[in-house]
């Protein structure tokens, strides 16, 4: 009790917060969206806002081999009646967070339709006018819907070449009003997802030596706040001078993605970045940086980016699933055991967490660092 008494304390040095209604700068907020940028018709190279020092794909990306190829988990099999092949999936589960804290999800429950829906719905807010669009753009980091470009324009010191829309969907929904049909479609379509979030994290509880249950429960997940957040890479004439999204960890326990089938994610793993190219009607998912403060660092976060190309827009669609906004997360009392092995995070509220990441420039699991104890 004293260490964790002791470890509270220290929150309000190490961890200083955003304000809840944090202002982005004022003089910044008129920026205009990459997508029209990127059809502006005499475009042949990207202004100088946009273009790193150094090269931004970094180090070359290459295609993971067969004996090292990212996991795929079968979703179904979690609530197989046969006992076998449901602890075969739970110790592969617990293979994929340790190992590489991404893994595609197949036989996941959510209908193609309900898929294609979702990425047909994005495409027609993308292609909204700019002027309808601007509706949607928030002044304040955990606004109910943000619609942006590149990270934090307010912060940013070099730009993105990326538009985003932000959406929170869960414990109180909310979504733009264009286009028609929209919040039907966002809501069934989060639903399934959340559904899918919560099954799978039992599977990882139980990988864990917890019971089913334990992150359920210990992380509030029926006020879960879950987060879509939909990413436009369009064209760009210099790809290898732009960046899509730097390397960066995700808050949260996982994220789940689907993309409209146009590679760019890479996952740095051994060392590499490893290029993952998607899987029809797969979800991707990740561990998230509250996974690895629950696991006590047994699953970790793990540093991905999106690089763009010259030739094909491609739209990614993230859900964020972590615990309620209130939800102070410590790692779990089972996994810290006295002097050998220690809670190595500092406890902090979920929502705390997530303005100081917002409001801050995106640099890796900087934010992560911040409340881990050296």
């Amino acid at each position: 009790m004293r260490e964790r008494e002791r470890v509270s304390s220290q929150m309000a040095t190490v961890c200083p917060v955003a304000s809840l209604h944090q202002e982005a700068n004022p003089s910044r907020l008129k920026v205009g969206s990459v997508k029209t940028l990127a059809e502006s018709s005499n475009l042949t190279s990207i202004p100088s806002h946009y273009a790193f020092t150094t090269s931004a794909s970094g180090d070359q990306a290459v295609h993971s081999d067969h004996d090292d190829s990212i996991p795929v988990i079968d979703f179904s099999l979690l609530s197989s009646s046969n006992p076998d092949q449901r602890r075969k999936v739970v110790s592969d589960l617990a293979k994929a967070c340790q190992d590489w804290g991404f893994f595609m999800v197949i036989n996941h429950g959510v209908p193609e339709s309900q898929m294609k829906a979702m990425g047909d719905m994005l495409t027609g807010f993308f292609d909204l006018t700019e002027e309808e669009k601007r509706e949607f753009e928030g002044k304040h980091v955990l606004d109910g819907i943000r619609w942006g470009t590149s990270f934090n324009a307010s912060v940013d010191k070099v730009f993105f070449w990326r538009d985003y829309l932000k959406v929170r969907v869960h414990p109180k929904f909310y979504c733009p009003s264009k286009p028609e049909g929209f919040s039907e479609v966002l809501a069934e379509y989060a639903g399934a997802v959340r559904k899918l979030a919560r099954g799978l994290l039992k599977g990882i509880s139980e990988s864990l030596g917890l019971e089913p249950g334990y992150i359920d429960e210990a992380m509030n997940m029926d006020s879960s706040l879950q987060i879509l957040t939909a990413n436009l890479y369009p064209p760009c004439p210099q790809p290898e001078l732009a960046m899509g999204m730097p390397p960066h960890s995700d808050h949260g326990l996982l994220t789940i993605l689907m993309q409209n089938g146009i590679g760019g994610l890479q996952v740095h793993h051994g060392g590499k970045w490893v290029k993952i190219d998607p899987i029809p009607n797969a979800f991707l998912v990740n561990t998230g940086d509250h996974l690895e403060i629950m696991s006590n660092g047994k699953y970790k976060s793990v540093l991905h980016r999106a690089v763009v190309n010259n030739k094909d827009t491609r739209i990614s669609i993230v859900l964020s699933n972590g615990p309620s906004p209130d939800t102070v997360v410590t790692p779990a009392e089972q996994l810290v055991d006295g002097e050998s092995n220690r809670a190595k995070y500092i406890g902090m509220k979920y929502k705390d967490f997530l303005e100081l990441q917002q409001s801050s420039v995106l640099d890796g699991k900087s934010v992560l660092e911040r409340v881990h104890l050296s």
